[in-house]
């Protein structure tokens, strides 16, 4: 092999070795916006491919259940300024609200995001509005927990008695400012949260009937 030949299939090593480092970086790249939070284009497929009342997982389908078990991600500060949030909230308080839902909250898994993102219906406030919560936790439990009647929506044709805290703090993302709030929520309007929240944990209330049980 002459050295011509010998410096052209040197070169053409480091070009191979170079495109694959180069390709692992934008994977890492990839990989650490997903992680941060950012939407990811199975998520923007999935919301936007959607009418506007989205199809609600349920228990009965195998795949949807494996969703629903699925621990949620948090939003970054430049997903909630995404117009993809805004899609989602609107889409998710038309689900929730729709005729044949008619409920009282809903958390992302239960429309296919497994994001730490409820809407709920605040009884506790004057009219009674829709609102959404994005990475909301519950920060605070006080008093203690008292039985009462749970159904939901992807739980078609149950309902049970579920232990659950009155005294509530919740601590959730303002898209506005992207800095986390902390509000204290009591009543019924604290059990909702609860059995929301425990949906981006992939838990479902029927679970607490059988720990009660």
């Amino acid at each position: 092999m002459d050295t011509k030949a010998f410096e052209f299939l040197l070169l053409r090593k480091l070009v191979m070795r170079l495109r694959l480092a180069m390709a692992l970086c934008f994977g890492l790249m990839a990989a650490a916006c997903q992680q941060a939070g950012d939407w990811t284009e199975a998520e923007r497929m999935l919301v936007g491919g959607q009418p506007a009342v989205m199809r609600v997982l349920t228990v009965d389908d195998a795949d949807d259940l494996a969703v629903l078990r699925t621990p949620c991600q948090d939003l970054s500060p430049r997903a909630l300024t995404d117009p993809l949030y805004l899609e989602l909230a609107g889409k998710m308080l038309a689900t929730v609200t729709s005729p044949e839902q008619d409920g009282v909250g809903i958390a992302g898994p239960q429309v296919g995001i497994s994001r730490r993102i409820v809407a709920v219906q605040r009884f506790d406030k004057e009219g009674e509005p829709f609102e959404v919560y994005p990475n909301i936790r519950i920060t605070a439990q006080r008093g203690e927990r008292q039985p009462g009647p749970e159904g939901c929506l992807s739980v078609p044709g149950r309902r049970g008695e579920v232990l659950r805290y009155r005294d509530i703090d919740i601590t959730y993302t303002l898209p506005e400012t992207g800095r986390d709030t902390t509000e204290r929520v009591e009543g019924f309007t604290a059990v909702i949260f609860q059995h929301e929240v425990d949906h981006l944990d992939g838990i479902l209330y029927i679970d607490k009937l059988q720990e009660e049980n």
